[in-house]
């Protein structure tokens, strides 16, 4: 089936199912709420509408708020914060490159995180190590000074578009599908879902994509060293075929357990998380595979390890890579390596390029051009994280949580611009957008400088 046809049948349904209501009362279904009908939710408006509560979504959401619009944000789980809360203690990289404040959203969510004490936030090199309990009110927190309005267990299923115009989205709730209007839109899903709802070309890697992980917790494991983990990798495997090729603990924030960050479904299989029977699949090999490891260090470890215990799992698996917009300009591996600036720099990003536990390479801080935040043949709509415009290796020097936060600041801001001018997103002033982030901390003049290993991801 064409691209095409499956939208129009996407929308032809969404259409369909809001008579669902109404026609459920000619078939004498039994209770007091048969007697009304429709009862599906009136429609919200705002200025500025952010779909998606990750690190990306929340840097537009402030941004966007701070600059005076009235904004939205959207997200499907029950708390925000996207990989940085799932990842159940992974640090946030980059968000304080050369232990310097990289701008106001980095530093107001820091700020409520310390507000919460030692258990909440420890800061190393550039990056933040986060309880992620802390981290769920902390982000709240931040959302409320800034005046931002918030919906959890919102899922965007379609785009609302006119012509060329993305004007909203449709949400599933628990009282049928919901109408949200907005003069602009922020995709922040990680997945461009609503550039791809609203029929914006995208792009999507061929070939070995970057392998989705879930990440875990473990408890008993204080003052352990790798050396106890190394029968793990050698003599494991055939009685627990999942586990994949080595992993490391890490203390979680100043907490006496550990998270696990590892390659995840590197060696189950190529996952593409757009197609939902490969997305189901990733996340239930991903389910049996955490307790694999923990039973496998149990059996196989040394030390400590052997007395691990599994203390929990993140809510879903973190995708490092899927679908992105195709912009006017699209960010490639050797603007990473040459350090690359640009008139139009909305932001910068930092670190290594890092393509998911398969290709590690030194790169340079470069700038990102407001260019790659449009997406093609789409008016009033903005995109921001892991999704911009860009290639599969130009992509994997991006996605650390700083510089997802950075990409949707400069979207945040735009998209608050765009609604009070009532100019399109695509006509507006980048000078504008570059003078408001430089108001609100942003560093635009960094690009080219080489970066150690302690930058790395």
């Amino acid at each position: 089936m064409s691209n095409t046809l499956q939208k129009q049948g996407r929308r032809t349904f969404l259409k369909q199912a809001t008579l669902l209501p109404a026609a459920a009362g000619l078939v004498g279904a039994v209770g007091a709420q048969a007697a009304q009908p429709n009862r599906r939710p009136a429609s919200l408006q705002t200025d500025v509408l952010v779909v998606g509560g990750g690190p990306a979504g929340i840097g537009a959401a402030i941004g966007a708020a701070k600059a005076g619009a009235k904004t939205l944000v959207l997200e499907d789980e029950a708390f925000f914060g996207g990989v940085a809360a799932w990842g159940v203690g992974m640090c946030m990289n980059q968000m304080r490159p050369f232990s310097e404040p990289r701008g106001f959203v980095h530093e107001l969510l820091l700020e409520k995180l310390q507000a919460y004490g030692d258990q909440a936030v420890r800061l190393e090199t550039h990056q933040f190590f986060v309880n992620v309990e802390y981290l769920k009110a902390a982000v709240l927190d931040a959302l409320d000074e800034v005046g931002c309005t918030y919906l959890v267990h919102a899922k965007a299923v379609e785009a609302i578009t006119e012509g060329d115009q993305v004007k909203g989205v449709v949400i599933s709730t628990k009282s049928g599908l919901q109408e949200i209007r907005a003069n602009v839109v922020v995709d922040c899903t990680g997945d461009a879902d609503i550039a791809y709802f609203s029929g914006a070309p995208t792009l999507t890697a061929t070939g070995k994509l970057s392998p989705q992980t879930l990440g875990l917790n473990v408890g008993n494991v204080e003052g352990y060293g790798r050396k106890d983990l190394m029968p793990v990798f050698t003599e494991a495997r055939e009685q627990y075929p999942l586990i994949p090729d080595r992993w490391w603990m890490h203390q979680v924030s100043n907490c006496n357990f550990s998270y696990i960050n590892h390659s995840g479904t590197k060696t189950l299989g190529n996952f593409d998380v757009t197609d939902i029977e490969q997305f189901s699949k990733a996340e239930c090999l991903s389910r049996k595979q955490a307790v694999q490891m923990v039973e496998a260090m149990r059996h196989f470890g040394k030390g400590v390890v052997k007395n691990c215990e599994l203390v929990g799992t993140s809510p879903r698996i973190g995708v490092r890579e899927s679908r992105r917009i195709e912009g006017a300009y699209i960010l490639s591996e050797e603007d990473a390596l040459a350090g690359r600036r640009f008139d139009d720099a909305i932001a910068w990003r930092s670190g290594w390029l890092d393509i998911g536990f398969t290709r590690v390479t030194q790169m340079k801080v470069h700038q990102v051009p407001y260019r790659a935040l449009l997406p093609k043949q789409v008016e009033g709509l903005l995109v921001a994280g892991r999704c911009i415009s860009a290639t599969h290796a130009g992509a994997s020097a991006g996605k650390s949580m700083g510089n997802c936060f950075a990409t949707g600041h400069a979207a945040g801001v735009a998209g608050a611009m765009s609604s009070k001018t009532k100019v399109s997103p695509r006509a507006l002033d980048v000078k504008e957008i570059q003078k408001r982030l430089r108001q609100d901390g942003v560093n635009l003049d960094r690009g080219g400088e080489m970066q150690s290993r302690e930058m790395s991801n």
